[in-house]
């Protein structure tokens, strides 16, 4: 190093030297990226979940700077899950993939009751709200129905003094070309972070190489950070295994996955790996999410970052009240409830949409139905589901 000049500024001449323009060195400077010209990179610090022991080409910085500058460097990430100053950092704790509500004459988007919900789950300690997940019945709205849903949850959070809580969003498509276009619009409409499954349409020619690609070229050029999601139940048995997850992970732009597998012993590979955020160690910032609130507390034990459940929707206070009870120390507690949360889970996950839409109606006054071609429940099922999650709702209504 040229003793004449600091540090960074002979970063920032490397970089000049080799093509780049000085808006994106100034977003460089914030990595303070030291190059050698065999067209690898390193970063000081490393961010833990770029495994250091491989050499990034070139090309994959170029891809991270490409992100970085689509809104000026205010959308793009910083080697620490995403994060920005201005983008809401995922905290650990509970998420709720909401659900999405509807006319029951109509099916048309219920918007004062979307707006409602979101506001009855940022009020009982939810960390977090995912939009146009599963539960939010995302296959079944048009674009401009799932931006519609983001926007309103958006404004009611805000509206209602939740100007913290992020909102990551489901903005999976087939392609890379239609998954990128539906990222743009989901940032625009208050989205922050997305949730990506596999594509699965073309089942037998998505083999480990085509969805590592897929990832890699919509990470590249998506304007918000993306949470991988392993749900092989929807979509026709995709199952990415830990070693997947750990190389895709090694992208920039790749801040998270949730595990709907279930698999505890995946979570804690993957955690141990990316260095995962946890309630006591900040770690790289990467979030290992599990997947369903019947293994709160597994997820803690496994070095996890937080939930993203379908049964939050349902019983939030009863998962925000286990996480804080392992997190201050009491475990055994923590034991002991997640017991009475698992049976009760276990009840809606049967059920699936219609029966959690059914207990929200049940318990909450609100609900409804989902859109066809999901059956509606008849009154037996609806009798069923009330009283099999009504041990955890006597939990949930006293918190």
């Amino acid at each position: 190093m040229d003793s004449g000049k600091s540090e960074s500024e002979v970063f920032f001449l490397d970089w000049i030297q080799v093509g780049l323009g000085p808006e994106v060195c100034s977003v460089l400077g914030r990595f303070r990226v030291q190059y050698s010209y065999k067209a690898s990179f390193s970063l000081h610090p490393t961010p833990s979940h770029l495994l250091s022991s491989h050499a990034h080409t070139f090309v994959n910085l170029t891809h991270a700077v490409e992100i970085m500058a689509y809104t000026n460097g205010i959308n793009g990430t910083n080697g620490a899950n995403g994060h920005t100053p201005s983008r809401r950092p995922l905290l650990p704790g509970i998420y709720a993939p909401t659900m999405t509500f509807f006319d029951p004459e109509t099916e048309d988007l219920d918007i004062p009751t979307i707006k409602r919900h979101a506001v009855r789950l940022a009020e009982a300690g939810l960390v977090g709200l995912v939009t146009m997940g599963s539960n939010g019945e995302a296959i079944h709205l048009s674009s401009d129905e799932k931006i519609a849903v983001t926007k309103a949850t958006r404004e009611a959070l805000d509206d209602a003094g939740f100007t913290k809580v992020p909102i990551i969003v489901g903005a999976s498509e087939g392609s890379v070309r239609g998954t990128i276009s539906l990222i743009k619009e989901s940032a625009k409409a208050g989205g922050e972070y997305v949730l990506l499954l596999p594509p699965s349409y073309f089942r037998g020619l998505m083999d480990e190489e085509a969805i590592y690609n897929y990832f890699m070229d919509v990470a590249s050029a998506s304007p918000l950070p993306i949470i991988l999601y392993n749900y092989p139940g929807a979509v026709a048995g995709i199952d990415m295994d830990s070693d997947l997850l750990i190389r895709i992970a090694e992208h920039p732009n790749i801040a998270g996955t949730k595990f709907t597998c279930g698999n505890t012993g995946k979570l804690t590979r993957v955690a141990l790996a990316t260095n995962a955020k946890t309630p006591f160690s900040e770690g790289s910032g990467y979030m290992a999410f599990g997947g369903m609130c019947d293994f709160t507390a597994q997820t803690l034990v496994s070095g996890g970052s937080g939930i993203i459940a379908g049964g939050a929707n349902v019983m939030p206070k009863t998962c925000v009240k286990i996480w804080n009870l392992y997190t201050a120390g009491k475990k055994e507690d923590a034991f002991e409830l997640q017991k009475i949360l698992s049976k009760g889970d276990w009840v809606l996950t049967k059920a699936a949409i219609a029966g959690t839409k059914s207990a929200i109606q049940s318990y909450y006054g609100y609900g409804g139905h989902p859109r066809r071609p999901l059956k509606r429940l008849d009154e037996v099922r609806v009798n069923g589901i009330r009283e099999g999650i009504a041990e955890v709702m006597k939990v949930e209504k006293s918190l």
